[in-house]
């Protein structure tokens, strides 16, 4: 049930939309945008039943965006000349409820790569996002930035997610399978996103994990730490200066600092095999972990705690002085790495040898680039280039397209130019923790996808997207990008 290394393209991008509030005075004009705003009125009367609070599952939310033009336009200067994402301070209307001096930046690393190259990322229409269009961008909303406590129904951190699909049915699927598995998760809502009376356009918002979210699904008294794109699992010495790009305290600050982290990363790193298995289980919630491993495995999700992003999150309990890996970025689940123009790769689930030895560096196209094909600075060798950036002559598919034919949830895609991850290796190298995940590989394969359950999630996902966003996705998109994702469900 391993994933192998072909090269694959994309599927769905979902649902959130931001409605756009007048420019206070003050603020500066607005953001311009290509396309005038749809009728804000027919969007809310397709938004979904008022006072289900904004993750209710059956409603398309709104969420309204405004900006100053200068302030919008410094902010994509310091990203395209130095990398910072910088502040906005924005006007946000969340379902009728306005909220000032918001809190607004960019959010992601390769989703708003291509900003930097040519003005396009890879979100919006297929996978192609703009300067020019703020409203296809990834953003963080938060709420008490600027102004203390502030929220909406309890909520003050709001990602607004980057896919590579029309609907995100990919990522928001994989949400729900992740909760459905006993794991922690991150809610998450369709929503009408548009920023200055733009044209709005679907959008799939979640929670960004921080204080109210470890509370919430761990305990108040923990501390989070996120991965970095920049970053890895390697050990770098004992002093805190030493992880500033590898990994970030997003919770607890007043509980631990980076000390037990910097430990944990010696632990798995320099410890003997003999410790490392004697040890780990007091360290390291195991039981999560693997089934951690088994839903990415389940979903297809090459872009995990191994892939090119790092994608994760580590919850520390204070209490007990043990950690818990959080899974964090699903845009790519369901086969979706290569059609973001991401690298996923060797070194992955799917490139191992569980019984200890690392498999051999599988890479797409043969390992080798072909010709004409350039790609970014500071982009890995064995990397694949962004959307977009292909050489002549290659062209993504369809929406709803599976390159290949026959790709289904034993042989997905790892990527391509990814990384390893030590603790990944380590665990899949002991026999018994190698059965441990096949074994809840093998459960959940019968709770989440014989049993029908999952199927029923994206039908009900389907259900509200052409119910309530049909003028924003076509239903003949939302049908051919589900069919796609539900072809993992197939049991053999």
């Amino acid at each position: 049930m391993l994933r192998s290394s072909l090269f694959r393209w994309g599927l769905t991008m979902a649902a959130v939309l931001l409605v756009v509030a007048p420019v206070a005075s003050g603020c500066g004009s607005p953001v311009t945008s290509d396309e005038s705003s749809a009728s804000t009125t027919a969007g809310a009367a397709e938004s979904g039943t008022v006072g289900e609070g904004f993750f209710g599952t059956s409603a398309v939310h709104e969420i309204a965006v405004t900006l100053s033009q200068d302030d919008y336009d410094a902010a994509m200067a310091a990203y395209t000349e130095s990398g910072d994402k910088e502040w906005i301070k924005a006007i946000v209307t969340i379902d009728g409820e306005t909220y000032e001096n918001v809190g607004l930046r960019l959010k992601g690393n390769s989703s708003i790569m291509g900003l930097k190259e040519g003005g396009r990322g890879f979100t919006g229409d297929m996978g192609r996002g703009s300067q020019d269009e703020p409203q296809a961008l990834p953003w963080l909303i938060d709420l008490d930035k600027f102004v203390d406590r502030q929220n909406h129904e309890g909520i003050v951190e709001l990602a607004v997610r980057s896919n590579v699909t029309e609907t995100a049915l990919n990522e928001a699927v994989s949400l729900a399978l992740l909760a459905q598995a006993g794991i922690a998760s991150q809610e998450a809502a369709y929503v009408r996103f548009s920023v200055n009376d733009s044209r709005p356009s679907l959008r799939l918002v979640i929670e960004n994990p921080d204080d109210r979210w470890m509370a919430k699904n761990f305990s108040i008294k923990g501390a989070l730490y996120k991965a970095e794109s920049t970053g890895d699992y390697s050990y770098r010495g004992e002093e805190p200066e030493s992880y500033d790009e590898v990994f970030d305290q997003e919770a607890g600050k007043t509980n631990a600092d980076l000390v037990p982290l910097i430990q944990f990363l010696d632990f798995i790193n320099n410890s003997d095999d003999a410790t490392f298995e004697a040890e780990l289980p007091e360290r390291l919630d195991v039981e999560a972990f693997a089934t951690y491993l088994a839903v990415q495995e389940l979903i297809g999700n090459t872009d995990d705690i191994d892939g090119m992003g790092n994608n994760s999150y580590l919850y520390y309990d204070t209490e007990v002085e043990r950690f818990t890996v959080v899974a964090w970025d699903h845009n790519l689940a369901f086969g979706m790495m290569g059609g973001a123009g991401m690298m996923g790769g060797a070194g992955g689930l799917g490139n191992q040898d569980w019984g200890g030895a690392t498999g051999p560096d599988t890479r797409g196209f043969d390992g080798e680039l072909p010709d004409g094909m350039q790609l970014p600075d500071g982009m890995p060798e064995d990397a694949q280039p962004p959307e977009g950036m292909e050489p002549e002559g290659m062209e993504p598919p369809t929406a709803g397209q599976f390159p290949g034919g026959g790709q289904t949830r034993g042989n997905a895609p790892r990527g391509m130019g990814g990384k390893s991850n030590i603790l990944v290796e380590r665990f899949m190298a002991n026999p018994e923790w190698a059965q441990l995940y096949e074994d809840r590989l093998a459960e959940l394969t019968t709770e989440l996808y014989e049993s029908g359950k999952a199927a029923d999630i994206l039908d009900g996902l389907v259900a509200i997207l052409k119910a309530h966003a049909a003028d924003l996705v076509d239903p003949s998109t939302v049908d051919e990008e589900a069919s796609a994702i539900s072809t993992y469900f197939a049991t053999e």
